[in-house]
């Protein structure tokens, strides 16, 4: 969840690089911000609490010139966030930045001080730093002294190193589930956690690999794995344009986000569906006929929106393929001695594709013999690597920390591989997936269409602003945004909100019921809108201020409902999203209304890297 930028050139802008950088990197969440530049042949590390503002106005007085830098934004894991523990972190010539946690610390750090090594923070970094230093006094280069220290870690890292000493150069390492990207570009090179840091200066990347060192310098990027053996790998082009990482006029990138949706949800349909043969392309993924009709289960792992996402892929999986499908926190799945072979798929989803917990069940389930598949966003990440195969989510850059367009192209997704299966399995022919298709076709539309309603969205916020807690319900396909719903809503707001599945209600919940509680029930799905709407009812005759989310031309909904909030028609499953687009408007407006920071959350990250 740290951000790191690296630079190293042939003219003196590495603070600027880096600072720009980290600016792009701030929806990773951090609570310190610092910088390493080689000025004049010398080492400046200058670190600040806070938001990266901090950081830049230590600079403005006396900013630091040089061709080679780094910078960082972290957070706490070890030690407090204090200036003292922010990153870089400078022992004798080096100063080094890390991602990740050593989980071996203790050891090293004893082993240190029992060298003489005196330790100036509470921080693991600090420890690679000096087993860098110490394999440097030995007159190693410095690629091969940060071999030699990688070689005693136990745990995670992505780490970037430079030395006064060797300037025009930067070291690069990576182990475990912290991203590590290289950018290629012409006469200068970069280094960073994620691309869309990078994305300005150059298109050309190469992601590193667990085990594997990387050497940067004006002429190019080498990368070694462990032995030190040269790795000859493809570099990757990137066709991201840098504006969709800003605003784009908008007040915050929660909102432009949400507006992107149509767009991100037609270009992850892009040419999978082939309307004509009533047959879906999964970008080529290759499933054979006779292993799908033999699968025994299907286990999808997940995290926060994405599990979300998933429980709504078990109604598609089961409903259009009639393949038991079971969906597991990846932070629990480890944990339960799960039952998978080579006749189970295991989805892996993650918006980032570098999910620690996620990453982890991803690697149990292939351990276990299970084919994987990847469904995420993050071109060239971990996961998308490490997936036997990947169905990318187009949604472009997100950089609100609240996932919302990543969420509904998880979805589509996760529709195009249940449509794909259900024809493998013989459980749908050609004419039924065209039926679906032309549902699909229609959704983008009709995302815009709840969109629309952004302003009336507001006016029932304002009324809800001071609540204190909020119940979401919902049945079938409706739970899944109930809880999706309650989510966004405790993560900008800060307001204690629940989501339940609405038959739930009565074996706990409506103990909790009084007079003016909002209860948020998710109505538009057919099939189960009449015991939805008894439940309503139930609730409201307790004292709850209803909310629903009804279909356009439902006349009974202000009978039960004391706010309405109209959604387009469409059939399950797909009704789920166009009931979530308003829940994540509302929770957008009632965050803003009482000042919260939308697109950075409190204590919230948009990419957890450590479980």
């Amino acid at each position: 969840m740290c951000g790191i930028v690296g630079y190293v050139g042939s003219e003196e802008r590495a603070q600027d690089v880096v600072l720009d950088g980290l600016r792009r990197l701030e929806y990773r969440g951090y609570d310190s911000a610092g910088i390493a530049v080689i000025e004049d042949g010398k080492l400046r590390v200058v670190r600040a609490v806070g938001k990266l503002v901090n950081l830049e106005s230590a600079l403005r007085d006396v900013p630091v010139h040089g061709a080679t830098g780094m910078g960082h934004t972290r957070w706490a894991t070890h030690g407090k966030p204090t200036e003292e523990n922010a990153h870089p972190h400078r022992v004798g010539t080096i100063a080094l930045i890390h991602n990740g946690i050593v989980e071996n610390h203790r050891a090293l750090r004893a082993e240190l001080i029992a060298q003489g090594f005196e330790f100036r923070s509470d921080t693991d970094t600090e420890i690679i730093a000096c087993l860098i230093h110490a394999e440097r006094q030995r007159g190693v280069s410095l690629l091969d002294s940060v071999r030699g220290a990688v070689g005693q870690l136990e745990g995670s890292y992505a780490i970037t190193v430079i030395d006064e000493s060797e300037p025009g150069r930067i070291v690069a390492a990576k182990e475990g589930g912290s991203p590590c990207i290289l950018g290629l570009g012409d006469g200068e090179n970069f280094v960073a956690s994620d691309i869309p840091a990078i994305l300005p200066y150059c298109r050309v990347i190469m992601p590193l690999e667990d085990g594997e060192i990387a050497l940067l310098d004006t002429q190019g990027a080498a990368i070694f794995d462990r032995h030190g053996a040269r790795v000859e790998r493809e570099a990757l082009r990137i066709h991201w344009d840098p504006v969709q990482a800003e605003k784009g006029g908008y007040s915050r990138f929660m909102e432009k986000e949400i507006h992107e949706q149509p767009r991100a949800i037609s270009d992850t349909i892009g040419t999978r569906v082939l309307e004509e043969d009533g047959d879906i392309d999964l970008d080529g993924i290759e499933f054979d006929e006779a292993w799908v009709r033999g699968l025994r289960g299907i286990q999808i792992v997940a995290c926060g929106t994405a599990w979300h996402a998933g429980l709504l892929g078990r109604s598609m999986l089961e409903g259009f393929a009639r393949i038991p499908t079971d969906v597991d926190l990846a932070s629990e799945f480890r944990y339960r001695d799960p039952l998978l072979g080579p006749n189970h798929l295991l989805i892996a989803m993650s918006q980032s594709g570098e999910t620690a917990d996620t990453l982890a069940a991803l690697r149990e389930g292939q351990g276990l013999g299970a084919r994987s598949l990847a469904v995420c966003n993050g071109h060239a990440s971990t996961i998308a690597r490490d997936a036997d195969d990947v169905l990318y989510t187009h949604a472009g850059p997100e950089i609100c920390v609240a996932s919302t367009k990543c969420f509904t192209t998880q979805v589509t997704a996760l529709y195009l591989i249940a449509l794909k299966l259900g024809l493998l399995r013989g459980t749908l022919d050609h004419d039924a997936v065209r039926g679906h298709i032309e549902s699909l076709r229609r959704l983008p539309r009709l995302v815009e269409r709840c969109i629309s309603g952004w302003d009336g969205i507001e006016a029932i916020a304002r009324k809800y602003l001071h609540a204190r807690d909020f119940l979401f319900l919902g049945r079938g396909v409706g739970f899944p945004v109930a809880l999706e719903g309650a989510l966004k809503l405790k993560e900008l707001s800060y307001i204690h909100a629940e989501g339940y599945a609405a038959g739930e209600m009565k074996h706990g919940p409506i103990a909790l019921i009084e007079d003016g509680v909002p209860v948020v029930a998710v109505a538009n799905q057919r099939a189960t809108r009449a015991k939805l709407i008894s439940n309503a009812e139930e609730a409201r005759s307790r004292g709850a201020r209803v909310i629903a989310v009804a279909e356009e031309g439902d006349d009974e909904a202000e009978s039960y409902a004391d706010d309405v909030i109209r959604v387009p028609a469409i059939g399950d499953p797909l009704s789920a999203v166009v009931a979530t687009i308003p829940l994540q408007i509302f929770a957008y407006h009632v965050a803003t209304l009482k000042g919260t920071d939308v697109d950075q959350p409190r204590n919230l990250a948009k990419s957890v890297t450590v479980e």
